[in-house]
């Protein structure tokens, strides 16, 4: 592993958003919204972040895109160091660097046609000499994510939600990028046209060599399209590890419930035997001291709550636990 290109780094990366009184005066506190993540995703690799709703794997996504500002930590891409870039030095940055949104509803232009949602990236980019150039690119574009070339005068409405979203893919491939960060992409679709965009991803991916940070709540999908897993819980990293060794042998306790709480097609499995989380979820205002899972893990001890576990090898894993690995 340690062979392979780091396409994308974060070293401490962190997100505190300051809270506001009613008269909107900033006041002392604020939300913990991404803490001291420390991650690398491989060239060629599909990385997925996963967890509850309000882990902050979304905010962690956008920070690594620069379109959330990091309160402090340092994002390194290509092995350079683009924490500080100005806007014209990320205008490069975002040629390598795509991102695809979850609603594929708001994420396009109502007023644009196909053609010009497509071409928006190669206009700002200036990468194509002439407008045939342009027409021609477009076009190849929607034949690669299956949109008839003729619909390319058609609005965003005349689709359905599937071929919007595959119109956020050909966007997103425009410019050849390196990485495009995948925000929940299926999460808005039926399941039957989930399969087939999922599908879609990973023959683009193949065909281009891409490299895909994948941001999900559906385990389902998860399992089905990535390589590595990075499990997240009120903005820490839980646990990273291949895709096969976290739902075959997950080490930390969050972790395990997170793959319990899948609903099993079984009846003869059910939910007999399985554990169940107790206790509230703890404020991103104000965590826990130490672990920050420790409120609701039946297998805390003293040490959970004195001090924070760190993000330790465990085998070819990494886990934020105490307990892990004993």
């Amino acid at each position: 592993m340690s062979e392979r290109e780091i396409l994308l780094e974060t070293r401490n990366l962190t997100k505190e958003y300051p809270l506001k009184n009613s008269f909107g005066i900033r006041g002392k506190q604020v939300v913990h919204a991404v803490s001291g993540v420390d991650l690398q995703i491989f060239a060629g690799e599909t990385l997925s972040l996963v967890g509850e709703s309000g882990c902050g794997k979304s905010t962690l996504g956008r920070m690594m895109t620069r379109l959330i500002e990091p309160t402090k930590g340092q994002l390194f891409f290509e092995g350079q160091d683009i924490t500080g870039y100005s806007d014209r030095e990320m205008s490069r940055v975002y040629q390598k660097i795509q991102m695809i949104f979850q609603d594929p509803y708001a994420s396009l232009d109502p007023r644009m046609k196909a053609r010009r949602i497509i071409e928006e990236p190669l206009v700002t980019h200036k990468v194509c000499k002439s407008k045939e150039e342009r027409e021609k690119r477009v076009r190849e574009l929607m034949g690669m994510v299956g949109i008839r070339p003729e619909l390319i005068d058609r609005y965003p409405h005349q689709f359905s939600g599937g071929q919007r979203q595959r119109i956020g893919i050909a966007r997103a491939l425009a410019l050849n990028p390196r990485l495009m960060v995948c925000d929940e992409p299926v999460s808005a679709l039926d399941v039957s046209i989930q399969s087939q965009i999922l599908n879609l991803l990973k023959d683009l991916q193949e065909q281009f060599k891409l490299t895909y940070l994948f941001i999900s709540h559906d385990l389902g999908v998860v399992h089905y399209i990535s390589d590595r897993i990075c499990v997240m819980f009120l903005g820490k990293v839980c646990e990273i590890g291949k895709t096969e060794e976290i739902y075959g042998d997950p080490l930390h306790p969050y972790t395990r419930f997170l793959l319990r709480a899948v609903p099993s097609m079984d009846p003869e499995k059910g939910h007999k035997g399985q554990e169940i989380l107790t206790g509230e979820i703890p404020s991103a205002v104000n965590p826990p001291s130490g672990c920050r899972f420790r409120t609701r893990c039946p297998y805390a001890k003293e040490v959970c709550g004195q001090r924070e576990p760190e993000l330790r090898n465990v085998g070819e894993r990494k886990v934020a636990c105490h307990m892990a690995g004993e």
